[in-house]
């Protein structure tokens, strides 16, 4: 997975925070783990294709969904 390394930096950096290496890498495994939940949530949730509208699936949030197993 390609993640904008630069863009992690520059909101670190915009709001005065200095960002090590070891903490943008933090970052970067934090957010794979993220992205592999949602895309586990939307396998939950029955969703064959995630569209805007279906994002809170995603997101954890199926209560709302009601095409889940």
């Amino acid at each position: 997975m390609n993640i904008n390394k630069s863009y992690i930096r520059q909101c670190f950096k915009s709001e005065g925070i200095q960002l090590t290496k070891e903490a943008e890498e933090g970052i970067v495994r934090e957010l794979r783990i993220q992205v592999s939940n949602m895309s586990i949530n939307c396998k939950k949730g029955n969703i064959k294709r995630l569209t805007p509208e279906l994002l809170y699936v995603a997101l954890g949030q199926l209560s709302k969904w009601k095409g889940g197993k």
